[in-house]
């Protein structure tokens, strides 16, 4: 990339191969969590909700230390890892992967809830009615309802793992072309005093997340428009 040394790029690239495989599988295991939070009426739905919520709060550095205790050795996700034959967890890809569904999870689940909760019943029972299994409802009318609650949740799951900082360095510490990503590689230009170096590559990381979310509000705003002037 121009203007950008072999290493900002590795980096960059790693950064943007994370994002895309994180979003991806939160895409998938936010969606029944989301549904659940948005239509059960169960005490421990309040629990769960905190749960989920949780990483907006906590410092990264507290979530990455016990991230990185779970998957010690010693540690159940680390225990499972063994048994599964998919070996150590800590300073590897897969590793910050399994980081950043934990950090980014309310990135995803939040947007699908609302945009659950806004459907209603009242779509749910007229398909009830035509003789659909809840399963069948799901897929064909709720989903489709709540695909600007996809778009925006794989938006911001995408644009914040991009920022991630504090939970992939405690997980995966600053390996070259395995664990160190963008922000890791600012962090390492600025410890330098190589502020040129970390301009750049932060420039790329702010023009790029600032046109993903103009793009994305821009498209919100246009679907709004256009459900004014339906009939």
């Amino acid at each position: 990339m121009i203007g950008l040394s072999a290493a900002d790029t590795q980096a960059l690239l790693l950064t943007l191969k994370l994002a895309a495989v994180v979003t991806a599988l939160l895409v998938v295991l936010a969606t029944p969590l989301a549904w659940w939070l948005a239509r059960s009426r169960s005490r421990w739905r309040g629990v769960v909700a905190a749960v989920v919520a949780l990483p907006l709060v906590l410092p990264p550095t507290v979530l990455g230390f016990y991230l990185l205790v779970a998957m010690g050795p010693q540690g159940p996700l680390g225990q499972l890892a063994a048994a599964l034959g998919a070996g150590r967890l800590p300073f590897t890809f897969w590793g910050l992967v399994l980081g950043s569904l934990v950090y980014s999870l309310p990135f995803m689940v939040q947007p699908l809830q609302n945009a659950f909760e806004a459907i209603g019943d009242r779509p749910l029972e007229v398909a009830a009615t035509l003789r659909a299994s809840p399963l069948d409802a799901f897929f064909t009318v709720a989903l489709p309802l709540a695909a600007p609650g996809f778009l925006t949740g794989a938006v911001l799951t995408f644009a914040h793992t991009l920022g991630e900082f504090g939970v992939v360095l405690m997980i995966g510490g600053n390996i070259p072309g395995e664990t160190r990503v963008a922000s890791v590689q600012i962090y390492d230009h600025v410890e330098a005093l190589a502020y040129a170096d970390a301009h750049r590559l932060s420039a790329v990381l702010l023009a790029f997340s600032f046109v993903v979310l103009l793009l994305v509000y821009g498209w919100n705003g246009r679907r709004r428009g256009q459900g004014r002037l339906s009939p």
